[in-house]
């Protein structure tokens, strides 16, 4: 770290009491100074030569009050003393010193990573993304179109608060994908496939480049052969490998407690009620390693947490930041998330899961004779207030007589959540993870979705006329 950059974190530290009295000089019941320093490295491949490159850095403070149960933010990449106090004395719209204590506790977390992105120059990525360009195109003619795009970030925090906490985290992501256009001279078809989460590029020694383009070139080949996809009322059994587009947007947005308060989700005032299979448990965690939503603390210090949020069928819980929690009077959750300085943080999910069941996989496909099985989901949406959802198939087939059969195209899944959740009638003991970006509210933030192999007794398939 260069040295102004250690100046400016230091004299946060040393002079934060100061900032915050001043912030806190008029009332309120809660404030907050958040530094931030990031490095992004993104690099595209595409037509076999490097597409698109950017390198940067960015660093800025925000300072944070909450008044009367409502949240006056200002930010400055330019963090002197003068300009935070400035900020702090403008919130609070007066000056004056109040009893501000710090350092009652102190957290300090860190990202490791045997190949550190921050110690590795560009060449060794673009060996990464190139060695993905060459599998995707050795199967065949009919591959049109390759693109590979690796990520890597570094993000440094402190969070400092009018409680007398402290935290500090340092995280490293890796981001990559490959997506892959087949064509036969009539029809074009996509493939995609990712992987990613919390460390450095050592990521690429468990699971090679390779691996990702030829899981993107094999689906996008096989949608060429794919029939158009039935319409209609089918059991759905959805795979491991699925990703977990349904709890996370069918369910996970819905116990997220700022929609919950403002009333617009589906599952407000339904604590202790029954709202799903009892076969089915749902976890949001953001103490996995190594995963994509993972963290020391989250975006207000808060240390990071696993929440049981549907336990056997049951709600038993949603998923809080400081202003959500303050204004039922319980504690954050660890979900307050923002995507950088600039932003407020907002209730958001991290690692967000249905847990692993007893049924063997082929079990659950065996007792099905006819059906749809989802071996991948695509992107999707949902209506919070209603749970109602329509999701993209990119790999699906059908299901007959207990054996998975035709490759399918062009479907969508049309359902919604609390009722999806309640006909799951088997869950598998395996479970698949995939990583996103979740946008809520003109904010991004890094978050894994997974679920074990599920039985859905009834949901409606999309079909296709021309596709």
């Amino acid at each position: 770290m260069e040295g102004s950059e250690l100046e400016i974190k230091e004299l946060i530290k040393e002079r934060a009491g100061a900032i915050l009295s001043n912030l806190l000089s008029q009332g309120g019941e809660f404030g907050e100074i958040f530094y931030e320093r990031s490095r992004i490295t993104r690099i595209e491949y595409e037509d076999r030569k490097v597409s698109r490159a950017v390198h940067g850095f960015d660093l800025g403070v925000g300072i944070r009050l909450i008044r009367g149960g409502k949240t006056f933010y200002g930010y400055t990449t330019e963090p002197t003393y003068e300009n935070l106090l400035e900020i702090a004395k403008t919130l609070a719209r007066g000056e004056g010193y109040g009893p501000i204590a710090i350092g009652k506790r102190y957290i300090r977390g860190w990202t490791p990573a045997r190949i550190d992105p921050d110690e590795t120059d560009l060449s060794y990525r673009i060996g990464i993304l190139k060695r993905a360009d060459d599998r995707a195109r050795s199967f065949g003619d009919n591959v049109r179109q390759v693109l590979s795009a690796l990520m890597d970030k570094t993000r440094e925090i402190l969070v400092v608060n009018s409680l007398g906490e402290m935290a500090e985290d340092l995280q490293k992501r890796v981001v990559f994908f490959v997506e892959v256009v087949a064509g036969d001279g009539e029809v074009l078809q996509r493939g995609y496939e990712s992987l990613g989460g919390m460390g450095g590029l050592e990521i690429f020694d468990r699971t090679p480049p390779e691996v990702v383009a030829e899981k993107a070139a094999r689906r996008a080949l096989l949608l060429l052969k794919a029939k158009p996809a039935p319409a209609g009322t089918f059991t759905v059994v959805m795979s491991s490998s699925a990703g977990g587009t349904m709890i996370h947007e069918a369910v996970g947005h819905g116990l997220e407690a700022d929609l919950v308060q403002k009333g617009l989700s589906v599952y407000a005032g339904k604590l202790g009620q029954k709202v799903a299979s009892e076969l089915v448990t749902v976890v949001d965690d953001a103490t996995l390693e190594d995963h994509n939503g993972s963290f020391t603390v989250d975006d207000e210090g808060v240390p990071a947490q696993r929440k049981v949020l549907i336990d056997r069928g049951y709600l038993v819980g949603y998923m809080y930041d400081r202003l959500r929690a303050m204004k039922e009077g319980k504690e954050s959750t660890g979900n307050g998330r923002r995507q950088s300085y600039a932003h407020v943080p907002i209730v958001r999910m991290t690692n967000t899961f249905i847990e692993s069941g007893q049924d063997e996989p082929e079990d659950i496909i065996g007792c099905v004779r006819k059906g749809v099985y989802v071996a991948k989901m695509g992107g999707g949406e949902v209506n919070t207030v209603t749970g109602d959802f329509v999701f993209e198939v990119m790999e699906g087939y059908l299901i007959e007589n207990g054996e998975v059969t035709e490759p399918i195209r062009g479907a969508t899944l049309i359902g919604n959540g609390p009722k999806a959740l309640q006909e799951i009638e088997a869950v598998g003991s395996d479970i698949g993870w995939a990583i996103g970006t979740c946008g809520k509210d003109g904010q991004g933030v890094p978050v894994t979705d997974a679920q074990p192999t599920v039985l859905i007794r009834q949901l409606t398939l999309g079909g296709c006329q021309v596709c």
